[in-house]
């Protein structure tokens, strides 16, 4: 999932771009226009003007006008730090130094690392977790889905596209969406029990089966329906997006803060075969990522233009995620091997 740490910071980035993207001051300086249009005039105006490009930047899909918005940007951006002016920001986005056509290079390799600590998480639960497990297999597919949301962090943040920037969004809400899912099952006891012994009995089966397919289809209705709404539009509404995400993400984080209450607010039954004041030591890990996550936020709050034009707050962030995600696997498997999972035979 992207994990939930992740997604609702992300939310306020899409809502601030969603204000600047299209009328940064840097790109609506005349000193840019006008660096910009001698030249694309100059350099892009031959048949073969692209193959001038290193192969690099070929590889990442960069075109001669695409170089000049990036040379006449940081040419720019030199002079303001020599005069000690204000650093702008470029078509929504702060003047990064570019490596191997990677636009930013920094949330790439943050990113990079989120994907691993993942990788990390679901080698974790199919070591400790028995296979058994009613809650296994949930794990460990939202381990693909936040994988395959910060493999497109990565390659969004090499380069920033139209399509690059939607499958971005729409694996982060993949992300959040399975997220929610799986934590309803897991907290209301929708999981289906697995032949094995000793397993804690549940509640009505089919009860419980056909609730989950009934929640199963209305996420997948809803996902379906986000992604569409977003794709038919003639311009992505951000907001929309950020509005979709941050109420999946509220309720997400709204439901693990109740789990992991004190013993004497006991508003639900953390575990089927225990009384509601049964609460294990390792349950207030899922309230410390309640915390992380919200104090992570404050990284996208306070944005700055980047240091030496290669880390800035966004970048922060996705380097912060991936301590908050290692602890997340560390209590879902803790959480899964409390012995309240199982009873002993009589």
């Amino acid at each position: 999932m992207l994990t939930t740490s992740a997604i609702l910071p992300r939310l306020l980035v899409i809502l601030i771009l969603s204000l600047s993207v299209y009328a940064s001051s840097g790109d609506r300086s005349p000193e840019y226009t006008q660096c910009t249009g001698l030249c694309i005039a100059e350099r892009c105006s031959q048949s073969d003007s692209e193959f001038s490009l290193s192969l690099p930047l070929r590889l990442t899909r960069w075109t001669c006008i695409d170089d000049c918005k990036y040379r006449c940007m940081h040419e720019i951006t030199s002079k303001q730090i020599q005069l000690g002016e204000r650093v702008h920001q470029y078509h929504g986005k702060w003047p990064f130094w570019r490596l191997w056509g990677m636009q930013e290079p920094a949330s790439v390799a943050f990113s990079l690392l989120n994907l691993w600590a993942h990788a990390r998480g679901a080698a974790k639960v199919k070591k400790k977790v028995p296979q058994y497990h009613p809650m296994r297999s949930y794990y460990l597919f939202w381990s693909v889905v936040s994988m395959n949301a910060w493999m497109w962090s990565s390659i969004f943040h090499t380069r920033d596209l139209p399509f690059t920037e939607k499958m971005d969004y729409f694996s982060a809400a993949l992300a959040i969406m399975y997220a929610l899912y799986y934590t309803i099952i897991r907290l209301f006891h929708l999981y289906e029990p697995q032949s094995a012994p000793r397993l804690t009995p549940l509640s009505s089966k089919s009860k419980s089966q056909k609730t989950r397919k009934v929640l199963a289809v209305v996420c997948t209705l809803s996902y379906v329906a986000h992604v569409s709404y977003l794709t038919l539009l003639p311009r992505f509404d951000y907001t929309y997006n950020m509005a979709f995400n941050l109420t999946l993400g509220l309720l997400h984080n709204a439901l693990w803060a109740t789990y992991a209450l004190p013993a004497s607010i006991n508003l639900m039954k953390r575990f089927p075969s225990r009384p509601k004041s049964y609460r294990p030591d390792f349950i207030g890990k899922s309230g410390a990522f309640v915390f992380l996550t919200t104090a992570a936020t404050g990284l996208e709050l306070f944005d700055f233009p980047p240091w030496a034009r290669t880390i800035d707050a966004h970048a922060l962030w996705h380097l912060s995620t991936v301590p908050i995600a290692l602890l997340w696997y560390d209590f879902l498997v803790e959480d899964s091997l409390d012995p309240s999972w199982r009873e002993l035979k009589a």
